[in-house]
């Protein structure tokens, strides 16, 4: 029974994979915690390791409505988040101890906030779909920064940050909603890979060994939910895609906001 909820879990958070972008993690974050009793620490390695799962096969069924060619034609905006999400994931990992989680959260719940109020505006009223900034220069630091902060959030709470990265594609780059959550995908698989690399060589990451059919059942769910999700991308607007970003936006400003 428990490997069938395992399933079933992993399948519907693997649906938002494929169908929005996102590895799914801070939804299944404290379903491993208070539905299948995982302490934290272990819970976000075996978070990191099913959002690899979710995060690749998403991208590789995506592909279908998201063409490879035209995401490698936006290579360019992948590494400009990338170099800045890599460096954000090890500044984030070497200050962990120093940093106050309370007043971060704080933060990042404001900012989730602000991100949601502004898909749900764009659900309603369309943007013009233009850079923010014309010069590349510019756009390329702004990039950077923004990869920087993403990364850091995203290593501290132990996530891809594909909730942050999607909004910032859009905003920033001018990108629809669609494309976003696949140039999100390529950006968070290798961060999610650094992230594993930090917990790879302690005593806790045993815990993957030791849960590998728990693991592994929780990953045939992602993948059969992040390909049912590839399949909707192609049915959901991007209008209805933006108003569901901006509902998970709040959401998990919301779980934040009560410390799950």
């Amino acid at each position: 029974m428990r490997n069938l909820k395992s399933f079933i879990a992993g399948s519907g958070i693997g649906t938002l994979g494929g169908l929005i972008g996102l590895g799914g993690a801070e939804f299944r974050l404290p379903v491993l915690v208070a539905g299948f009793g995982f302490n934290t620490l272990q819970a976000i390695i075996l978070n990191l390791v099913i959002s690899l799962v979710t995060v690749f096969f998403s991208f590789i069924f995506r592909s279908g409505a998201t063409a490879v060619e035209t995401i490698l034609n936006n290579g360019f905006l992948i590494l400009n988040l990338l170099s800045g999400t890599l460096i954000g994931s090890y500044c984030g990992a070497l200050f962990a101890s120093r940093i106050k989680m309370a007043a971060l959260n704080k933060a990042v719940m404001v900012l989730l906030v602000g991100l949601s109020a502004i898909m749900m505006f764009q659900h309603f009223f369309p943007f013009s779909a233009n850079p923010l900034f014309s010069n590349t220069y510019l756009m390329f630091s702004a990039g950077m920064a923004a990869g920087l902060v993403i990364g850091s959030i995203s290593s501290l709470l132990g996530v891809a940050g594909g909730e942050l990265l999607i909004p910032t594609f859009m905003l920033l780059y001018g990108v629809d909603i669609k494309l976003a959550g696949s140039l999100s995908l390529a950006v968070s698989f290798p961060t999610l890979i650094v992230g594993i690399a930090k917990y790879a060589s302690s005593d806790s990451f045993k815990i993957v060994g030791a849960q590998k059919v728990f693991l592994s059942y929780m990953a045939l769910g992602s993948i059969a939910g992040a390909y049912a999700g590839s399949l909707l991308l192609g049915i959901v607007s991007s209008s209805i895609l933006s108003l569901a970003l901006g509902v998970i936006l709040l959401v998990s400003a919301v779980k934040i906001f009560h410390g799950k």
